[in-house]
């Protein structure tokens, strides 16, 4: 009997890539208004940062996420002066995000039956914790909640198996009586398969599956819609 269902945020519950598109827009038009900056110069110098930022902290740290220290780093380079810029740049583009940004098709009806039918509700996500709670109240989903997983917290970012156990910890159940749902078909459905839950690889733009995860048929279950899970987990009562 399934106890908890267990859900990513990003391009899971809603769609980061567009509400991330529409951040970084208007991110360039503030630094262009604020220092002249030419679009093809400021996509090469973000890109630039990022990198050096994975390069020196590692892709298992919660730390690349933060836009702070991204827009810190991207200022340093340029020799721009930090104040007020950083904090200005920082709700620019996440206050655009969820401006922008909302609920996939089905997914807060969906919670809402979970509920209903007396199944938790956890969150698993790589991230710095207190954007993903602003997501969560944003877009609708915050009351559905029972508790959270981010990968700050945790310490390790996904499939990490440490990132895994810590959420099954949390659900109070064994690992066969919780499904992982996310849009990440090796981090999330088969990171989660790995460790015992139910992986589920949500799939709304139907893209097929990498060819090197052939062998990985099997150990998941792919939805493309929000409406499929529900009937999904009641087979596995």
């Amino acid at each position: 009997m399934i106890k908890e269902v267990i859900f990513d945020i990003d391009n899971t519950l809603y769609s980061y890539d567009k509400g991330h598109g529409e951040g970084m827009k208007q991110l360039y038009g503030y630094m262009k208004e604020q220092f002249g900056i030419e679009q093809e110069e400021f996509q090469s110098m973000v890109r630039i940062s990022n990198q050096e930022i994975t390069d020196r902290l590692g892709k298992d740290n919660a730390a690349i996420h933060s836009r702070s220290i991204r827009f810190q780093n991207l200022l340093e380079k340029w020799g721009k002066p930090l104040f007020p810029h950083v904090q200005a740049m920082y709700h620019v583009y996440w206050d655009t995000l969820l401006k922008v940004s909302g609920p996939e098709p089905g997914a807060v009806a969906c919670m809402q039956e979970l509920k209903s039918m007396g199944i938790r509700i956890g969150i698993g996500t790589d991230m710095t914790a207190m954007m993903q709670y602003e997501k969560l109240s944003a877009f609708g989903f915050a009351p559905y909640i029972s508790h959270i997983v981010t990968s700050q917290e945790a310490g390790v970012e996904k499939p990490h198996p440490e990132f895994m156990k810590l959420c099954i910890k949390k659900a109070e159940a064994r690992p066969e009586e919780c499904v992982f749902v996310g849009d990440n078909l090796k981090k999330d459905a088969c990171g989660a398969s790995a460790c015992g839950m139910h992986g589920v690889w949500y799939n709304p733009k139907g893209n097929k599956l990498p060819e090197d995860s052939e062998q990985l048929k099997g150990t998941f279950r792919e939805i493309r819609h929000f409406d499929e899970l529900v009937p999904y987990i009641k087979t596995l009562e």
